[in-house]
């Protein structure tokens, strides 16, 4: 079959997967009151799964990445993984996540078959970290890391949300960390929601700011691969790791685009801030509506625009991260 592609010509390898929008830290930029409002109960089953991601690889999707809340509080985790990985066509399993319990779980992660892992830590300090968090486990996470590279994983991904004046002045550190290390330390630009605007005007800081301390020190942006994410990567031969910085709020972020969400309950999210998700999970029920379900994903997808507009303060229906993984 020929590949998803929008009406802007921009083609689709990449689907973001939500397993559940169940969070079990408590981020200031995020969920700051904890997860209060979630319907874990009620995400996609494994074989709802496996019927939804048979049909994206139908249609040229190589690379999926599983996300939350935090995928890894489902129970069934891993055969998720193990299922997805069987499906001819994908190419790369990936999953987000917070870390909990990095250190104990890491070897069955990789074990079902998970390619990439990419790990949130804000700072690397640990009083830092249990502030933002609301959880002081950053040295678990950090060993769940060394742990990974232990069991065969060659490259991890780090994700910090920048704000100003908790991390963005913490650039030094996290480079020294991935001096001697295949870690790709990834900033991401803090992202208005329908629940955080008030910590957004006190903590946001553009991700050029940071971009522009990379060049000044011999940083050299790379060339983005077919099925990358939205980070620019940064290299410099005195080191090991990379940087990306995510920066949502420059200008053309969303020309290049190519990845959907589907949320935990089955919604397909053109946009990170789409105002509502289209039902899929009506098609997923048994093996025969595959064809119906490939032709509403190709059809919904025209609907697509060409930006996300939140340089003018639209968040859609987002209200939290969690509740589709940013």
């Amino acid at each position: 079959m020929r590949p998803l592609h929008d009406r802007q010509g921009r083609t689709y390898p990449y689907l973001r997967l939500s397993l559940t929008d169940l969070c079990n830290f408590n981020c200031n930029y995020c969920l700051p009151d904890g997860c209060e409002d979630h319907r874990h109960r009620q995400a996609l089953s494994v074989a709802e799964i496996k019927r939804l991601v048979t049909a994206f690889s139908a249609v040229g999707v190589e690379k999926i990445r599983l996300t939350g809340g935090e995928p890894t509080l489902r129970s069934d985790f891993n055969d998720i993984v193990s299922t997805i990985k069987s499906i001819p066509g994908i190419q790369k399993v990936a999953m987000t996540t917070n870390g909990y319990k990095m250190d104990q779980r890491v070897e069955s992660w990789l074990a079902a078959g998970v390619d990439q892992i990419n790990v949130s830590i804000d700072s690397l300090d640990p009083r830092a970290f249990e502030t933002i968090t609301g959880h002081d486990r950053l040295q678990e996470v950090l060993t769940g890391i060394d742990k990974a590279f232990a069991n065969g994983l060659s490259a991890i991904k780090v994700n910090a949300v920048l704000m100003k004046g908790v991390n963005d002045i913490q650039l030094g550190a996290f480079l020294e960390w991935i001096r001697h290390q295949p870690i790709t330390m990834r900033f991401i630009e803090l992202m208005q929601t329908g629940d955080n605007g008030r910590f957004f005007n006190q903590f946001h800081v553009p991700g050029r700011q940071i971009r522009d301390q990379l060049l000044a020190q011999g940083w050299v942006r790379m060339t983005r691969k077919k099925d990358a994410g939205p980070a620019y990567e940064y290299c410099h031969p005195d080191y090991q790791g990379r940087i990306g910085l995510i920066t949502p709020y420059s200008k053309d972020f969303c020309k290049d685009c190519n990845r959907l969400r589907v949320s935990s309950q089955g919604h397909l999210q053109l946009c990170l801030f789409s105002e509502s998700g289209h039902d899929l999970r009506r098609l997923l029920q048994d093996d025969s509506q595959q064809d119906e379900l490939i032709r509403e994903i190709r059809s919904v997808l025209r609907l697509k625009v060409d930006g996300h507009f939140l340089d003018q303060g639209y968040t859609g229906g987002t209200q939290n991260l969690a509740q589709i993984g940013g």
